[in-house]
């Protein structure tokens, strides 16, 4: 690792190989917390390089727990995080109005690092249960057309690390690999990034396999739609800027979308959207996402995607969804 060090200080990059390699060395123990530390923070300092994303993607997928669910035509709503702007569960609320719509959803989430509140943690405190049992998790896609898979129960190669992140507190290159590593591999992915030099990199990256995704980037830092400007949305057909308008609402201001002091206060705009008390910004900005997500897996429009959305939501669609996920959750 030294060695290694040395090289990353002095600003030379790995191959797609070594990056591969040594996230397998710390999945095998081979490093101290230590030095996992330092190799984190060399990332901190100086950008990833896109053989080197790739690498360290290559190895989480290898070695991770696949789930089996090819049979099924799922999408994950996930950003990368590390965007820094505390927002509510965008994704994940946009992941249930999704399942309420028809579309089925394969969520990969974590519990928050550099925010307050990440998507497990919310999952978690509303009493959805982790599981990596396949029986469990095809039931929730048939029943409630979304399941959740909990990150540390797909990924043991992140054992090893996880404390640490959590120790450090702020985004490391893990937060950019979230979104790439699903275990259950869906067809579908919508993503959302914490700038545009990593959408672009995803967009490379996702451009040579076989996965229909959008890549999402808000011009304003976001690292989903946000409604508060425009948003870059790097598709397998198109590269286009997005605004408010085009989803047929008006612009909203940070303070709209803004996510609590805590877990708790978190999934109480969690279930006060689904229940149909969420205020109209709040409303929209998931609708959005949700919007996005339809007409990427259906091939609809975009204006159709939202209305999609918007009924899933005010219907009760997407509200039963996650009641579905807690009856579940408790046999």
């Amino acid at each position: 690792m030294k060695q290694l060090l040395n090289r990353l200080i002095n600003h030379e990059p790995l191959t797609k190989e070594e990056a591969r390699g040594v996230l397998v060395s710390i999945s095998e123990g081979k490093y101290n917390s230590s030095q996992i530390a330092s190799f984190l923070t060399v990332y901190m300092m100086r950008s990833v390089t896109l053989e080197e994303l790739e690498g360290f993607r290559d190895a989480l997928l290898d070695l991770c727990l696949a789930v089996d669910v090819s049979d099924y035509n799922t999408i994950d709503l996930c950003g990368t995080g590390g965007d820094g702007k505390n927002t509510f569960n965008i994704s994940t609320l946009a992941s249930f109005v999704t399942a309420g719509a028809g579309v089925l959803v394969t969520k990969h989430g974590n519990y928050g690092v550099s925010s307050i509140s990440g998507s497990s943690n919310v999952m978690e405190y509303l009493g959805i249960k982790f599981s990596n049992d396949h029986d469990f998790l095809k039931r929730c896609l048939d029943e409630a057309g979304i399941c959740v898979l909990h990150a540390p129960l797909f990924h043991p190669a992140m054992k090893n690390v996880a404390p640490i992140r959590k120790e450090l507190g702020v985004k490391t290159f893990f937060n950019m690999l979230g979104p790439m590593v699903n275990p259950a591999f869906p067809k579908n992915q919508l993503v959302g990034v914490f700038d545009l030099e990593l959408a672009r990199m995803y967009g490379y990256l996702y451009q040579k396999g076989v996965k229909n995704y959008t890549i999402l980037h808000a011009m304003d830092g976001y690292d989903e739609v946000s409604l508060t400007g425009a948003v870059k949305a790097i598709s397998n057909i198109s590269e286009t800027i997005l605004h408010p308008e085009d989803f047929g609402v008006q612009k909203i201001k940070q303070s709209d979308i803004y996510g609590g002091e805590s877990v708790k206060s978190s999934a109480q705009i969690f279930t006060n959207i689904l229940n149909g008390s969420g205020t109209n910004a709040q409303n929209n900005v998931v609708c959005a996402n949700a919007g996005l997500a339809i007409s990427t897996v259906q091939k609809c429009s975009l204006a159709k995607g939202f209305t999609k959305a918007q009924e899933s939501l005010m219907s009760g669609n997407a509200l039963g969804a996650l009641k579905k996920l807690q009856s579940l959750s408790s046999i």
